[in-house]
């Protein structure tokens, strides 16, 4: 860079850093900004996963990401162009954030008191908009061939067995997924393999991601996830894959049935009907082999009391099965009503899927109705 390039880069930093201190900082900037653009363009921010928190918690960290790494041209145009990317894959067109910069500078002055807000806070701001947005654009545009990866932070690491975790994820910028797909893992220890794992979040809540992991031993990316991962690590993952997700048709009915941490996306689609208040009927089996392996049930089962019509019954096979049923699932499927006329959503074990979409057909479920997705 010139100097008199580098100089007037390190005033304008300086007049964003003043102006936004001025403003009430970060928090109280973005909490102002995200209501201009829900009034201005309410389905910008429809389009991003979450609700009013996580928004207003992501566009803080932004500005402050923004001014902070302004003196830095490099990573301030990767760093824009993969949230042009990340943007693209929510499905929002570059053409939609032109208003973002007025917008900010609004928010920017309605925090300051009278006589506060000059006329080289105003052009600071909206000159660096003008570069971001074009660096944003061009993000979007190179996501069409260069499918977008996000860094995500670990924010909780539950071990809920000794060979299982519950692990919840923050990607460093918007990451749209629906409930029912998955996504593949990567971990540092091991930067040539990505794993498929399930997505259990709720999308129209916040913005994490959680995961449901079985590690059979302490190597691989489970092994890693389990084992050896910590809070505030940071993972990979890729963009949402999969097509068990919720069927358009709200007439249709669902029968669902997991085996072990296949209940995670299952979890999500109940999730998913509590958070739209979906009058469908739903049922979940859980087929486990003994009390240890409910891990999750108690979030399971009031996630499935905050839906209208959605019913959990765990199944164990063996020893004492407590206050539940004991079993094959299959057998309590049978047993529990007639499914002929539902959608079924699968997922566990490869052998699990297999056995439990014959025993289906047999009850008179045909296999366009049978929903899991691809063994790997």
């Amino acid at each position: 860079m010139d100097p008199s390039d580098d100089a007037l880069l390190r005033q304008t930093q300086r007049l964003l850093s003043t102006s936004l201190t001025f403003a009430g900082g970060p928090v109280e900037v973005a909490e102002r900004l995200r209501a201009a653009l829900m009034q201005a363009h309410p389905g910008l921010m429809a389009a991003l996963p979450g609700g009013p928190a996580s928004h207003a918690a992501q566009l803080a960290r932004a500005l402050t990401w923004l001014v902070h790494h302004l003196d830095r041209p490099p990573l301030l145009v990767e760093g824009t162009g993969r949230l042009g990317a990340a943007l693209a894959a929510c499905g929002v067109e570059p053409g939609r954030m032109q208003l973002v910069g007025a917008a900010l500078a609004e928010a920017m002055r309605a925090g300051m008191a009278p006589g506060q807000w000059r006329q080289d806070f105003d052009l600071a701001w909206r000159s660096t908009w003008q570069h971001v947005y074009e660096w944003i654009s061009h993000g979007a545009v190179r996501a069409g061939y260069d499918p977008p990866v996000w860094d995500a932070t670990v924010v909780e690491h539950e071990l809920r067995r000794p060979d299982l975790a519950v692990v919840r994820l923050r990607p460093d910028l918007p990451m749209p997924f629906t409930p029912g797909q998955y996504a593949r893992i990567q971990v540092p220890e091991l930067p040539a393999v990505w794993r498929p794992y399930s997505l259990a979040g709720a999308p129209r809540r916040n913005d994490l991601v959680e995961l449901h992991v079985r590690a059979k031993t302490t190597a691989g990316v489970s092994g890693t996830l389990v084992h050896r991962t910590r809070v505030g690590d940071t993972l990979r993952i890729s963009r949402a894959e999969g097509g068990m997700t919720l069927p358009a048709d709200p007439s249709r009915n669902l029968l669902m049935i997991a085996g072990d941490t296949g209940v995670a996306p299952l979890k999500a689609l109940l999730t998913e009907l509590a958070d739209t208040g979906d009058a469908r009927s739903a049922v979940l089996f859980w087929g486990v082999r003994d009390l240890t392996e409910l891990y999750d049930i108690d979030e399971i089962a009031a996630t499935a009391r905050a839906a209208r019509r959605a019913t959990v019954v765990p199944v164990v096979s063996e020893g004492d099965p407590g206050p539940y049923a004991s079993g094959l699932v299959t057998d309590a499927v049978a047993a529990y009503g007639e499914w002929s006329d539902h959608e079924v959503y699968l997922a566990g074990p490869p052998l699990m899927l297999a056995a439990t979409s014959r025993a289906l057909q047999q009850l008179g479920v045909t296999p366009d109705r049978i929903h899991h997705d691809p063994a790997e």
